[in-house]
């Protein structure tokens, strides 16, 4: 799935209308607000990061490497995405 379709999916999911400047993948304020209202679980472990709607069994996992952020904000994202295909 491209970075697009995981946008329009997790804004979907948010209920909220993609603006240009809106982009979670690369804005941790906007990142947090998407989990926040989706009221997400975020683990992070040594080696990922773990991203659950409410404490669900199903969720995303992001390996970190070397900047823990960026995979916080796409687990965030695929998270969302995943709820907002749900809601097709």
């Amino acid at each position: 799935m491209s970075d697009r379709e995981l946008l329009e999916l997790a804004a979907k999911a948010a209920g909220i209308n993609i603006e240009p400047e809106w982009n979670p993948l690369t804005d941790d304020g906007d990142a947090l607000r998407l989990a926040v209202k989706l009221k997400l679980h975020i683990e992070r472990w040594d080696d990922c990061i773990d991203v659950m709607p409410n404490y669900s069994a199903e969720y995303c996992s992001e390996e970190i490497f070397s900047d823990p952020y960026e995979p916080t904000r796409r687990a965030i994202v695929r998270t969302a995405a995943k709820i907002g295909k749900d809601m097709i």
